[in-house]
């Protein structure tokens, strides 16, 4: 190869490895995941609704969560922040306590369209870690920040142990302009028996106070669900759909791309 040529190809490397790194993002349409990854779009057992919440713990708003599920009888997921686990033991242990489920979501919130395969890595062993010896349970499940699951993040979380999920309905509960109305309205239009819903316990990266939003929303949810016939629970308790095999074959094979890269 001539110099020119080499020049080019050298310069054009960092943008076929970031090219790799993203593919698999297309899993954050819904459209996507319904069709071809449902365990990826969080469908379970038709009888079942999965609650979880993300970015805890936080002490200013996972108290008053874990007070009202408490109070409703119900258990859920929480995805939670590895940073934000050594600052809040305390709270995290309390969650496990009462019968909550431990996941993980990050080290800490990051842009998710920034390429940065070395600190995903890192962060994700961090998060885990603190987790498992935070809660003193092993965690199963990962859902990353923004629903952004590059093939450094899907390669990480699988070498580690962990299940990728994201969700089946949200509320855009994190939105400044959300109500408890239109958290609900968000959610039945993918709301279904089988369906992981996805909520936040904390403000940490919504709009200031939306959780208490969310926080009114939770009763008339769970009311809701158990109207249809279905329970609410844990992901431990969603049945366990099995992703396509071609799918994890070929999100190894990003992976692996991006990692040599």
């Amino acid at each position: 190869m001539n110099r020119p040529r080499l020049l080019a190809a050298l310069a054009a490397a960092p943008a076929a490895v970031a090219a790799a790194d993203i593919l698999p993002a297309a899993t954050w349409l819904p459209t996507v995941r319904a069709v071809f990854f449902p365990a990826l779009d969080g469908r379970g057992s038709r009888d079942h609704v999965a609650l979880t919440f993300d970015d805890g713990p936080d002490p200013r708003s996972t108290p008053y969560f874990l007070r009202e599920l408490d109070r409703l009888g119900v258990r859920a997921t929480f995805f939670l922040q590895g940073a934000a686990v050594l600052r809040h033991p305390a709270l995290v242990r309390r969650m496990v306590t009462e019968g909550h489920e431990a996941a993980v979501h990050c080290w800490e919130h990051q842009p998710p369209w920034l390429p940065r395969p070395l600190a995903d890595r890192a962060g994700l062993e961090r998060a885990v870690a603190a987790v498992r010896e935070t809660a003193g349970t092993e965690p199963r499940w990962y859902r990353p920040p923004f629903g952004v699951l590059t093939a450094t993040r899907w390669w990480a979380a699988r070498r580690l142990g962990l299940q990728p999920v994201l969700w089946t309905a949200w509320g855009r509960d994190w939105q400044p302009d959300a109500d408890p109305d239109s958290v609900l309205a968000q959610l039945r239009e993918r709301l279904t028996g089988g369906a992981t819903v996805l909520l936040h316990d904390s403000d940490r990266n919504s709009a200031p106070a939306s959780w208490r939003t969310t926080l009114a929303a939770l009763p008339r949810l769970v009311a809701c669900c158990r109207a249809a016939g279905w329970t609410v629970g844990p992901l431990a308790e969603h049945g366990e759909p099995v992703a396509p095999q071609r799918f994890w074959r070929a999100a190894s094979a990003w992976a692996t791309s991006a990692d040599a890269g």
